[in-house]
C-alpha cells in the first residue's frame, strides 16, 4: 500500500463496505481476501450524477462527504440580466435638493430633475452650547431641594462688606479667617456700610460687650473692619442677610432657606482646593428646632443623593454652636470621609437681628466640586474649574443621574 496512491484510502473504505476481508493468521503473513463477487462503487455513482448535472439524485451526506475527501468543490455562480429601464438615459444628469427663488422666478424648475425627499434621513445636528458638569450636578442637588420644599436665596453679589460676611455671624474681628492670606479684599470700592445703624450698633455691643446671655468676645469693635468690601468667603453671608430680613417681618413665620453659588478663598492651588468654588447651603428657621431636627433632615438630604450611612462628629464653628462634621460611609474607598457641615446658629448672631427669642435656625452646607468630581471620575480639580478644562469632556459628559438606590 505504501508504493500505491491512495492505496490507503481504498482499502478502508472496502473493509468498511465489507468487500474484502484480512486474515492475520496466516503462516506467511497477513493476507487479503475478496467477501463479494462483484461489487457496486457508490462514490463512483455519485460522482457521475454530479458530471451528469443530477444533483437531487446526490443526498447530503453523500456530499459533505465527498467534500471530505476533496472528490467536489462546490462553487456559487451568479448570474443578472440586465435591461434598460423607464429612466435609462446614456447622459448623468445631478438631481436637484433644493428649489430655489431663482427657479421659481425663471420657471426652470418646470424642466428639473428633483432627488425624492426622504423623511426618515437624519438631519445634521446643529452646534449647541453643552451645560458644564458642575452645572448638570447643580441641578440635581436644587430639584432634591425643591423636593423638599426649600426656597433658594438670591446669591448674585459676589462683592460682600466684612460685616455681613464675618461680623454679622458673630465671628470675631481678629479671626485668622479675617486675614489677607485667607481672604480676597477688595480695593476699588474699597468700603461699604449697606448695613442697618441699629442692628450694626447691637452686633458692635454683643462683640464688645456681649449680651443674650453671652459674655461676647471682650475687644474693641471697629467699623472701619467692619465696613471693608471683598469677595465672599461663603453663602452663609447671604444667609445672614435672608434671616435679618426675615426678622423684620412680623409675625415670624417659618422657613426653608437654600442657596448654590460660587465663593472665593485665597487658598493654595492644588489638586483638590482652587481659590473659587460652588457652595452648598441649607437653612431651616423655626420654633424649638434640636439638634435632633439637624440630623433628622440632614439624613433626608443625604438619602436623596444616595447616601445613606452617615454619621455626625463634634466640631467648632464660630457661628455655630452645636456644630458637627457630616461622614459618610464610601463602598469604593472602604471608609468613612467628610462630606459637609453643620449647627445651630449661635443666639448671639439670631438675637441681634430680631429673631424671637425662641426661634432656632439650624444649617448645613458641602462643596459642589466634589460630589462633582466622583460623580464624573475627575481626579484634578483643575480639569474640572478653570483654563486647563478640556471643551471635549464637557461635550462628551452625560446628563448628571445621582444614584438615590
Amino acid at each position: 500500500m505504501k508504493c500505491l496512491p491512495n492505496a490507503k484510502i481504498g482499502f478502508s473504505k472496502a473493509m468498511s463496505l465489507g468487500w474484502i476481508k484480512m486474515d492475520k493468521n496466516c503462516g506467511d503473513g497477513p493476507k487479503v481476501f475478496r467477501k463479494v463477487d462483484s461489487i457496486e462503487d457508490e462514490v463512483q455513482k455519485c460522482l457521475q450524477k454530479i458530471r451528469e448535472l443530477n444533483f437531487n439524485d446526490v443526498t447530503d451526506s453523500q456530499k459533505q462527504d465527498l467534500k471530505k475527501r476533496k472528490l467536489l468543490q462546490e462553487v456559487v455562480v451568479k448570474s443578472y440580466w440586465i435591461e434598460k429601464g423607464p429612466s435609462f438615459t446614456t447622459s448623468l444628469v445631478k438631481a436637484e435638493t433644493d428649489l430655489t427663488p431663482e427657479m421659481i422666478a425663471t420657471g426652470s424648475w418646470k424642466d428639473k430633475q428633483f432627488k425624492p425627499y426622504n423623511f426618515e434621513a437624519l438631519g445634521i445636528q446643529p452646534d449647541s452650547g453643552h451645560l458644564h458638569p458642575l452645572l448638570k450636578v447643580r441641578a440635581e442637588f436644587r430639584k432634591i431641594f425643591l423636593e423638599l420644599g426649600f426656597t433658594e436665596m438670591p446669591t448674585n453679589q459676589w462683592v460682600e462688606s466684612s460685616f455681613w460676611n464675618f461680623d454679622a455671624l458673630f465671628q470675631p474681628q481678629q479671626h485668622p479667617a479675617r486675614d489677607a492670606h485667607d481672604t480676597f479684599f477688595v480695593s476699588d470700592p474699597a468700603t461699604s456700610s449697606d448695613f442697618p445703624t441699629d442692628y450694626m450698633e447691637r452686633v458692635k455691643k454683643v462683640h464688645s460687650e456681649g449680651g443674650y446671655g453671652s459674655y461676647g468676645y471682650q475687644y474693641d469693635w471697629k467699623i472701619e473692619e467692619a465696613k471693608k468690601n471683598l469677595l465672599r468667603t461663603h453663602t452663609t453671608a447671604v444667609s445672614a442677610r435672608m434671616l435679618y430680613k426675615l426678622a423684620q417681618q412680623k409675625p415670624f413665620s417659618p422657613v426653608k432657606y437654600f442657596s448654590i453659588d460660587r465663593v472665593f478663598r485665597n487658598e493654595t492651588l492644588d489638586a483638590t482646593h482652587l481659590a473659587e468654588f460652588c457652595q452648598i447651603e441649607g437653612v431651616v428657621a423655626d420654633y424649638g428646632l434640636t439638634l435632633g431636627n439637624l440630623m433628622g433632615i440632614i439624613g433626608e438630604f443625604f438619602k436623596k443623593l444616595g447616601m445613606h450611612q452617615l454619621r455626625f462628629k463634634p466640631a467648632y464653628n464660630p457661628y455655630t454652636e452645636p456644630s458637627m462634621e457630616i461622614f459618610s460611609y464610601h463602598p469604593g474607598l472602604g471608609k468613612w470621609v467628610e462630606v459637609g457641615n453643620s449647627g445651630l446658629f449661635r443666639p448671639e448672631m439670631l438675637l441681634p437681628m430680631g429673631l424671637p427669642p425662641d426661634v432656632v435656625v439650624i444649617a448645613w452646607g458641602l462643596s459642589l466640586e466634589r460630589p462633582t468630581m466622583i460623580k464624573y471620575g475627575i481626579n484634578n480639580i483643575r480639569d474640572l474649574v478653570g483654563p486647563k478644562v478640556d471643551l471635549q469632556m464637557v461635550y462628551d459628559n452625560p446628563i448628571c443621574r445621582l444614584d438615590k438606590h
